[in-house]
């Protein structure tokens, strides 16, 4: 978000922003092809945790999004789409089964753990940011700290140096401290691209 929206600050002939919105519905990543599949092979449907939650939009509501939020940007705003109500992918998993015809017996449902760095509830306003209307209905813009371009700027650099010079650990610190993302860090060795 803060590079992105760093990118056109200073130049009236960039004008940035960035739309945040929950999982679309019928994209390829979509949830809903992943359950779609494993009921055809028999299941088991892989749910992460029962409690978990996530927001979702239809493609063409996501375009709409985009669309309105460029209209009417000025430049520099964190647009959203009033999501409603977030949906315990649980529940979800157990509508798909049944409305496929098949029983609980017939697909299991298996919980796998949270991934590291995923999280059980999606945010789509941090606690540093608050909401404000906006004049299309159904958006909102997320106000929070300023953008300080030039400390990222100089953090992309410092990747670049440490990306250059094949320093792995050093990759997966930057890379921490820039996403606060401490789940980076952690992980195997990086591997050449090929």
């Amino acid at each position: 978000r803060d590079f992105c929206l760093s990118r056109g600050l200073g130049d009236v002939y960039k004008r940035q922003a960035v739309v945040r919105f929950g999982n679309v519905l019928g994209s390829r990543g979509s949830v809903f092809h992943t359950f779609s599949s494993q009921i055809d092979r028999g299941g088991p449907i892989t749910v992460t945790h029962p409690d978990i939650t996530r927001y979702f939009m239809t493609i063409p509501e996501a375009v709409r999004l985009v669309i309105q939020a460029m209209a009417v940007s000025e430049g520099g705003e964190v647009f959203l789409l009033e999501m409603g109500e977030a949906v315990r992918i649980l529940e979800l998993a157990k509508q798909m089964i049944e409305l496929s015809g098949c029983s609980a017996q017939d697909v299991p449902i298996v919980f796998t753990g949270l991934r590291p760095g995923e999280k059980l509830h999606e945010e789509l306003v941090y606690e540093h940011e608050e909401t404000l209307e906006c004049d299309v209905e159904g958006l909102r813009v997320a106000r929070g700290e300023s953008i300080d371009a030039r400390s990222i700027f100089t953090s992309i650099h410092e990747l670049e140096q440490a990306a250059t010079a094949g320093d792995d650990l050093e990759v997966r610190d930057q890379l921490a401290d820039f996403t606060d993302c401490a789940v980076i860090s952690q992980r195997a060795p990086l591997q050449q691209a090929r």
